[in-house]
């Protein structure tokens, strides 16, 4: 069986989506010039046709009603009369008797294919001497009269010719203009997309470094440059993050893992005992749990900077989510000596993901109770302000310099007066994870600013809707 034959490819310029966006305006530009060119042939050429036919119509009535008070003699000197008064010789007019004798008119001969009474047409005819083409009317009288009345159309005829030239000529350079015009459009939509196709080309490359020039135009094309600028510069962030990530794995899995690996290693050679053996296997995997805890939480931040639980979003009441992670820490809280109090409204409803809020809040309650010594406070509340939700944590502890707040939700980073407590530095990672997930911020400041300890406080600005 012989495989279908390849379909032809499209010529290189109908490939162009510039040379077709032209050729699209140019079909709308004819378009619109056809139907001007339609009205003025309406209202030229098709205004004589209609004052010709208008004329033809007053002028056999008046004959008819010239007949009716006066007879056909009347008629016939009625006729006489216009025929002596048309100096340009465009009227014609042709009475026939009975018989089909000529009565009076300027008509050499009788038409051929004459329909009957009030009949329209138009034909090449002989009058005065003259071939001209006429448009005339038949009306019949009593008695076997029968009245043709007419008017020449020679010279609107030799008008409509030349408006018909004229229309085609005009058809035909507005083709030439508009294959003209597609070429250009298609070379300035050309120049206008190379900045952001030649940076593509750089970037596919594998030079993240380019980015599209913009002209101070601001127009579409720099619209769509920034756009790609704002991608290539988070995509950029994204592959930074990445790159510390795998080095913060590597850097602080490193020190669980040969730990896991030592004692269980040390267990095996000197463990004489079976309790020994089993309190080297117990840290061992507490070791390894605290791995897992690290994998998992590393997983929920990917999955919420990746949007991927946004199809999770539902609306909630806010201050029954933060009840129930303060019912939780409470407890927790006055073992260590340490107060927890909520200033909650009574409602606040939002959209948004229930499970990742409880979360974020309860990794905020939880740094806050490692860093609050005994005897002191820690604050839970939320607020409404504008279309906004205000959620924060304030604890009486140290607090954070202004150096460490820039990296603290930076991945795997801890400060140093926290290197001895436990955790794994990914706590405010995920509340921004979060934060960004429900297209808000979160906000570092002193929880008691100008007091030693000054305390730290956490803020996430979340949006109702």
């Amino acid at each position: 069986m012989r495989p279908p034959a390849a379909r032809p490819a499209p010529p290189r310029l109908l490939q162009s989506a510039g040379f077709r966006f032209a050729l699209l305006f140019m079909g709308i530009f004819s378009i619109a010039a056809a139907f001007l060119v339609a009205v003025l042939w309406w209202a030229t050429a098709g205004a004589l046709d209609r004052q010709t036919v208008a004329a033809i119509r007053a002028d056999s009535t008046a004959l008819l009603d010239r007949h009716r008070d006066g007879g056909v003699s009347a008629l016939i000197e009625s006729i006489e009369d216009r025929l002596a008064q048309d100096v340009e010789a465009e009227t014609i007019y042709l009475l026939l008797g009975p018989g089909g004798a000529k009565l009076a008119g300027n008509l050499e001969r009788l038409p051929e294919s004459l329909d009957g009474d009030g009949a329209w047409f138009r034909a090449r005819i002989a009058h005065d001497g003259a071939s001209a083409e006429a448009r005339i009317h038949r009306r019949d009288l009593p008695g076997g009269l029968r009245l043709l009345v007419g008017r020449d159309e020679s010279e609107r005829v030799q008008l409509r010719l030349l408006l018909t030239e004229g229309v085609v000529w005009s058809l035909g350079a507005i083709i030439v203009f508009g294959v003209i015009g597609a070429s250009v459009i298609r070379r300035a939509l050309r120049a206008r997309m190379a900045p952001a196709t030649e940076t593509a080309r750089n970037i596919a490359s594998g030079d993240m470094s380019h980015r599209v020039p913009l002209s101070p135009q601001d127009d579409e094309f720099d619209r769509l440059g920034a756009t790609m600028n704002a991608m290539l510069d988070r995509i950029s962030l994204l592959m930074a993050g990445v790159r510390s990530v795998s080095d913060a794995i590597a850097h602080d899995l490193r020190t669980p893992i040969a730990r896991a690996r030592g004692k269980l290693e040390e267990a095996l050679a000197t463990a004489t005992t079976a309790d020994d053996l089993r309190g080297a296997v117990e840290e061992g995997i507490a070791d390894l749990d605290n791995i897992s805890r690290i994998f998992q939480a590393l997983l929920r931040i990917a999955e919420a900077e990746a949007g991927a639980r946004r199809a999770a979003f539902a609306p909630l009441d806010l201050p029954e989510v933060l009840r129930d992670a303060a019912e939780f820490y409470e407890a927790m809280a006055e073992d260590a000596g340490q107060l927890l109090a909520t200033e909650l409204p009574g409602a606040l409803p939002m959209v948004g993901d229930r499970d990742l809020l409880l979360q974020a809040v309860a990794n905020l309650l939880d740094n806050a109770m490692k860093f609050t010594p005994a005897g002191g406070t820690i604050t839970l509340s939320a607020r409404q302000e504008g279309g906004h939700a205000v959620i924060a944590v304030a604890d009486s502890g140290p607090g954070l310099s202004p150096e460490d707040r820039a990296r603290a939700m930076d991945r795997f980073f801890r400060a140093d007066a926290s290197r001895n407590t436990p955790g794994s530095g990914l706590g405010l990672s995920l509340v921004r994870a979060v934060a960004q997930l429900h297209r808000g911020e979160v906000e570092l400041a002193d929880a008691h600013p100008g007091a030693a300890p000054p305390g730290l406080r956490v803020a996430l600005r979340l949006p109702l809707g």
